[in-house]
């Protein structure tokens, strides 16, 4: 039975019932919605009620005896533990500490820079169907707003369209040209994140929106969490790697030449590859 829940499944907040909980990450945030269900030493389940957006999970609990609590949550590893619900129904579980899938802890809740000195935006484009053509922005920045919960967080950035650098001059400036980038006319590509959806362990998808050459449209970034930790100037870093793949047609990049031998000078899609690294706070250190 799933007992004690609210409206939409959640935990009610009465404190007088038995069994109780608080559910948090290793740095002390509330892990929202948690599950926690209850089996007796038969491995039936006596009792099961989800946490609320606070991470506190509170039900009656079941006849008195001995159960085995598990505690669950997307994106996380379980946690099981052995619980008494005393003569007088009371089940406390305390504070229950899960770590994330993969057990790379995420970064707290706030604002990061992202440090372009550490951080790389490049666009992979394949060339006469044989081989791929590497290109790196010089200029960019953003920031990321890291929420309370994490799939609320949201991510802005900016990249001059005419820092492009394949290593060839010439090459440079048609990408710089109405052909591609138009960057005459839009200097600035832009990309929106306003919110994820975890994937399983480090893995997460940013749903966004790009705006490239006048023309925006949804974006999914394939995002993976590196971790977080000091940096040599007393501050936090996080780190993360992304990749999207676009079609240049979607943004009315439609340059097309075709050779005598029939192939496409230049192929249709083309694969973006972030290295990001950023500082907390909401400008980089100087």
């Amino acid at each position: 039975m799933e007992a004690g829940t609210g409206p939409g499944g959640e935990a009610g907040g009465d404190d007088r019932c038995g069994l109780r909980a608080a559910v948090r990450t290793r740095d002390g945030w509330a892990v929202p919605h948690a599950v926690v269900t209850l089996t007796d030493r038969a491995g039936r389940q006596a009792a099961r009620v989800r946490a609320g957006g606070d991470g506190r999970a509170a039900a009656p609990a079941p006849p008195a005896g001995t159960y085995t609590a598990i505690v669950t949550a997307l994106g996380y590893e379980p946690s099981a533990r052995t619980v008494i619900v005393t003569a007088s129904g009371t089940a406390d579980l305390g504070t229950v500490v899960l770590a994330r899938a993969g057990g790379v802890e995420l970064p707290p809740p706030g604002a990061w820079t992202i440090d372009p000195a550490h951080s790389s935006v490049a666009a992979v484009a394949q060339h006469l169907g044989l081989s791929s053509v590497r290109g790196r922005f010089a200029s960019f920045g953003g920031r990321i707003d890291v929420a309370d919960p994490v799939e609320r967080s949201t991510v802005t950035a900016r990249i001059d369209a005419a820092s492009i650098d394949t290593g060839t001059r010439l090459r440079d400036d048609h990408l710089r040209s109405v052909d591609f980038l138009n960057a005459a006319a839009h200097p600035e590509i832009t990309y929106t994140g306003d919110g994820l959806t975890a994937r399983g362990g480090d893995r997460w998808t940013v749903h966004g929106r790009l705006t490239l050459n006048g023309v925006t449209r949804p974006v999914d970034l394939d995002l993976t969490y590196l971790g977080v930790g000091p940096d040599p100037w007393g501050g936090t870093r996080a780190a993360f790697r992304a990749t999207a793949t676009l079609r240049r047609t979607d943004f009315a990049i439609r340059y097309n030449q075709i050779l005598e031998a029939g192939v496409a000078a230049v192929g249709e899609r083309l694969r973006v590859e972030l290295e990001i690294q950023a500082a907390q706070g909401e400008t980089l250190p100087t």
